[in-house]
């Protein structure tokens, strides 16, 4: 197959439509960097926005106007995101700050990470949002003990005060870390807003920040001498007078990652390691997991003071383990990581598939690469990768990667556990991938057929040299939408070009969008099964209990009954047979399952053959490579499955 014509086989009009925002963004300008094409010739062509983050602000609109989108709405919540991710600096501002700012190394921008700028036009900070500033000014409130710092930021042309906390006043004054020209690095933030005569908006204090230091700067590499190369982990005395010495570490931090709750609290580590190799766990409770919002692997952590104690693992028993917490007189200093960087050429595939529309990307040498960011271990993130990534281009140490195709199986692991495998298709292969959750399965119903995007996947290669493809929730960058079960996709014109059913069989890796009319429905053709409300799978019983057909987990709660039903489609070119469930099946039968049963089996006939010639806008998937295994229930069912409807007025 072309390549052109393979880049929307599998997309159809929603693919085109993002091709078609992507060219009108990089037509609107910029001013060129780092996520801009690199040329040999005289500096970077215009920034083109990554793939991946196309796909996922259309999705991301799709899912606020569940009602449909018209391409004016979509393009303008995307013109808005970009312009506001594009934003830079007015000269004088870029000089000003350049001047103040001493990292020399440049380092990669934090997740959740928003603009002072941002701040003052949507007039809110979230507390889980990141701000990476410098200090332009520290003053004391006129007629008040309460020290103000003024910050700015690298993005914006604007400033805003901030109420400094307490914890840092012992770090103010003419030897102390908090002065003009100082990084810091806040979360946990909350906005006092501008009110009519109150002043502009200032940030109340919050207890989260951390202080950035810079080993090649004379000041800061005294400091981390001085303070920070005394005590080694394995220097920790075992006593209950260890927290009467004034420890300070300094450490590589090596993982982040989520804990079981416990006692229905939150709970983070930072696994750390020093000089000498030794392992350290720093954990976070509470509110205090918003402080890893601030923290890079491979990033130096400075800690002052922390609390030391036992670790409590996950059967809320203390071990002998000793860790370490943010206790109330504990400091954190931050050293970045410089981002690496490594040039990556574009396939031929992924050019030829944009065709005509890719004019910012010539047939010779200029444009033909992509800088992206490299993480320690030498794995490259393509989550700003500007081409859709195919199956076909995954290697190892890829991370960030974002994927569109049809899925042809998807299982659990094991009865226990939370790892399920998912194979994905798209127009050069097919990959089969690892999902692993951090508790149940939360993609709700995802079948063999449907239409997927998924991001935050890692490639790596197994010691068997074999390709394995993973993904975790709740990583930065993870995301998972199933376009088939998407309202949305019905109501926008911009996203769908309506088919003939007589087109089905033709492109059988898509989902169709087509008009229809109920032709035959009967009671033989209506069951009421009981279906799991997490996966929206069978729930058959199993050993006297009752088990999820998907999960295989016991479900003896979460269950609701549902509707399977069978049922013939027509429009002017041909009919199909075919299947659906769960809310779907509901849309055709305009009635619930309870209110179903209540009826007289002879008025249940009388009124499903009510229905028969009513209108319906459909999206249809092929199940076709589906197995046994993962049918909906024992009897076989119909190639075709309808997998979102709504009646036409």
């Amino acid at each position: 197959m072309d390549p052109a014509a393979a880049a929307s086989a599998d997309g159809g009009a929603f693919l085109e439509f993002v091709d078609y925002a992507v060219s009108m963004l990089s037509s609107s300008g910029g001013d060129g960097d780092a996520d801009g094409y690199e040329s040999p010739g005289d500096g970077p062509a215009p920034a083109r926005p990554p793939w991946g983050w196309a796909v996922a602000q259309v999705l991301k609109s799709c899912c606020a106007y569940s009602s449909g989108v018209t391409a004016a709405i979509v393009l303008s919540d995307l013109f808005q995101s970009w312009t506001e991710q594009r934003k830079s600096l007015t000269s004088k501002r870029k000089v000003e700050l350049t001047k103040l700012i001493n990292t020399r190394n440049k380092r990669r921008r934090l997740p959740n990470t928003v603009t002072i700028d941002s701040i003052h036009e949507k007039n809110f900070l979230s507390p889980k949002s990141v701000l990476e500033a410098v200090i332009i000014d520290v003053f004391v409130l006129p007629g008040t003990n309460i020290y103000m710092l003024t910050l700015g930021d690298m993005w914006s042309a604007s400033t805003i005060d901030l109420y400094l906390h307490r914890r840092y006043y012992d770090y103010i004054g003419q030897y102390g870390m908090l002065k003009k020209g100082r990084e810091v690095m806040l979360t946990g933030c909350c906005l006092r807003t501008a009110m009519e005569g109150s002043g502009h908006a200032r940030i109340l204090p919050t207890e989260y920040m951390v202080i950035l230091l810079d080993e090649d700067q004379d000041e800061d590499a005294m400091l981390l001498a001085a303070q920070f190369c005394t005590y080694s982990f394995s220097s920790m005395i075992l006593e209950e007078s260890r927290n009467d010495v004034p420890y300070s570490f300094y450490a590589r931090i090596e993982k982040i990652e989520s804990l079981e709750p416990l006692r229905c609290t939150e709970r983070k580590q930072i696994v750390l390691v020093d000089n000498d190799d030794a392992k350290m766990k720093f954990i976070l409770w509470g509110e205090q997991v918003l402080l890893a919002n601030l923290f890079s692997v491979g990033s130096m952590l400075a800690l002052d003071r922390p609390f030391i104690t036992n670790f409590v693992d996950n059967n809320h028993e203390e071990s002998q383990e000793l860790c370490l917490e943010y206790g109330s007189a504990t400091q954190v200093y931050v050293v970045p990581i410089a981002q690496q960087e490594e040039q990556v050429p574009f396939t031929p595939t992924q050019i030829k598939s944009q065709g005509p529309r890719l004019s910012c990307v010539p047939t010779d040498n200029v444009a033909s690469q992509v800088t992206l960011p490299r993480d320690l271990h030498g794995s490259v993130d393509f989550s700003k990768y500007p081409f859709r990534v195919y199956v076909s281009d995954l290697h190892d140490k890829m991370v960030g990667v974002c994927l569109f195709g049809t899925i042809t199986s998807v299982c659990k692991a094991s009865a226990s556990g939370t790892t399920f495998y998912l194979e994905l298709e798209d127009t050069t292969g097919v990959v089969l991938m690892k999902l692993i959750f951090i508790g149940p399965w939360s993609f709700g119903r995802v079948g063999v057929g449907h239409m997927v995007y998924i991001s935050g996947l890692t490639c790596t290669m197994s010691s068997t040299n074999i390709l394995e493809i993973s993904w975790r929730e709740k990583e930065p960058g993870s995301l998972f939408v199933n376009l088939s079960l998407l309202p949305a996709l019905l109501n926008s014109s911009c996203l769908h070009n309506l088919a003939p059913l007589s087109d089905l069989p033709r492109l059988t890796n898509r989902t169709h969008i087509c008009r229809i009319r109920l032709d035959h429905i009967d009671c033989n053709s209506l069951k009421v099964l009981l279906f799991h409300n997490i996966c929206g799978c069978v729930v058959n019983e199993h050993s006297g209990e009752l088990q999820c057909s998907f999960c295989k987990g016991a479900c003896s709660s979460g269950c609701a009954h549902g509707f399977q039903l069978h049922l013939t489609i027509a429009d002017d070119s041909a009919k199909v047979f075919a299947w659906c469930v769960g809310q779907t099946a509901v849309e055709f039968l305009q009635i619930s399952p309870d209110e179903y049963l209540e009826l007289p089996e002879d008025e249940r006939a009388m009124y499903l053959y009510t229905l028969q010639n009513e209108s319906f806008m459909v999206a249809i998937a092929n199940t076709s490579k589906r197995v046994d295994g993962c049918a909906v229930s024992d009897e076989a069912l119909p190639v075709w499955e309808i997998t979102r409807a709504q009646k036409c007025e």
